[in-house]
């Protein structure tokens, strides 16, 4: 038997980004642009999740990750408040792409990977090591320094650091270093 090169490959391999985004941080940038490169296609998923209280609307979100996203051509951005599983069902994708900072984000992402596999068996889930120039980075640490006017221009790409601005009013370390 001839094995043709994609025969037991999806017709196209689509990726799911999925996560909050509040805001979109470069270490998140990294995983994507990465994923970009891997897949052919790479949704980045917003998650509306309605027990938390986002400092940016999921719309605002969707915004910013479009625009800092336009140069990869394969790459689109979406929103989802269902399950992941049931989201990547409707996209007819079957590779969640998680980024990992620390052994610590390994377990609880692991738990979640076990468990969405669990839902469905095709949908397998790729674990990027982050850049370790970003390994500290978070949304939480960019939102805290930004309440107090500390510098995030190298934390978040210009037009999330306006965006900071305009919602936190202040410099939002616009040029301080």
């Amino acid at each position: 038997m001839t094995v043709k090169p994609n025969e037991f490959r999806h017709e196209h391999r689509i990726a799911v980004c999925p996560g909050s985004f509040d805001p979109v941080t470069f270490g998140h940038l990294d995983i994507v642009r990465r994923a970009a490169k891997q897949f052919d296609r790479v949704i980045v998923a917003v998650l509306n999740n309605t027990s938390k209280s986002p400092l940016f609307s999921v719309l605002e979100r969707k915004e910013l990750l479009a625009e800092v996203t336009k140069d990869l051509p394969n790459v689109e951005v979406d929103s989802f408040r269902d399950l992941l599983v049931r989201y990547m069902q409707s996209r007819k994708a079957h590779i969640i792409v998680r980024g990992i900072r620390s052994v610590t984000d390994f377990e609880y992402e692991l738990q979640i990977a076990s468990t969405n596999r669990q839902l469905d068996e095709d949908i397998e889930t790729v674990f990027m090591m982050t850049n370790p120039k970003y390994s500290y980075l978070s949304s939480s640490i960019v939102k805290e320094i930004a309440r107090f006017n500390g510098p995030v221009h190298d934390l978040v790409p210009p037009a999330v650091e306006a965006a900071l601005v305009r919602k936190l009013g202040g410099k939002a370390g616009s040029s301080q270093k």
